[in-house]
């Protein structure tokens, strides 16, 4: 990862309203219970994104593994290394798909950004509006001069076969 994909005063966000009345906000491993929910839910469809690339969603995932990982983002975002961001609904009763915003290593962009709602918000007001607002977000909020959206750029696979920069051929990248 490189030393400067984010300015090192920068702050990231701590609340997104989406016009449909959910929420984006950093997550945490309080929000754990809520997260095995919304993911072993929608496990199968988010196995089919991220599994081959993250090995993630396990299909015996535990609640210890999930509250490790909710942890490990939430470092991560304390540390400006990458950021996940929850979906909520209004009173935070339900956790209902994520935003990742990540630097990359692989060449054509400064970060990758991908996301996901739960099944039964998938092809819904609710996923649209994600759509549409998390490039207008990024380029609002974010100083990245050239994101990839995974999944919507280009595929997952596509991505997932771009070669990593330190792959390329040319000087030894650190």
């Amino acid at each position: 990862m490189p030393d400067t994909w984010l300015p090192t005063d920068f702050v990231h966000p701590r609340r997104v309203e989406l016009p449909t009345g959910h929420h984006l906000r950093p997550i945490t491993a309080d929000d754990t219970d809520l997260d095995m929910v919304a993911v072993m839910g929608s496990r199968e469809r988010l196995w089919e994104r991220y599994g081959p690339i993250w090995g993630w969603p396990p299909a015996a995932m535990t609640h210890e593994q999930d509250r490790e990982d909710l942890q490990h983002h939430a470092d991560e975002m304390d540390r400006n290394e990458g950021f996940n961001f929850a979906l909520f609904d209004a009173d935070e009763t339900r956790l209902l798909g994520c935003v990742y915003i990540e630097p990359t290593d692989k060449p054509g962009a400064d970060a990758d950004i991908s996301w996901w709602v739960v099944d039964d918000l998938a092809g819904t007001e609710v996923e649209r509006a994600l759509d549409e607002l998390v490039p207008r977000w990024v380029a609002a909020d974010w100083p990245l001069q050239n994101p990839r959206y995974v999944g919507r750029d280009l595929t997952f696979e596509e991505w997932h076969a771009l070669p990593r920069e330190r792959d390329l051929p040319g000087p030894t990248r650190s």
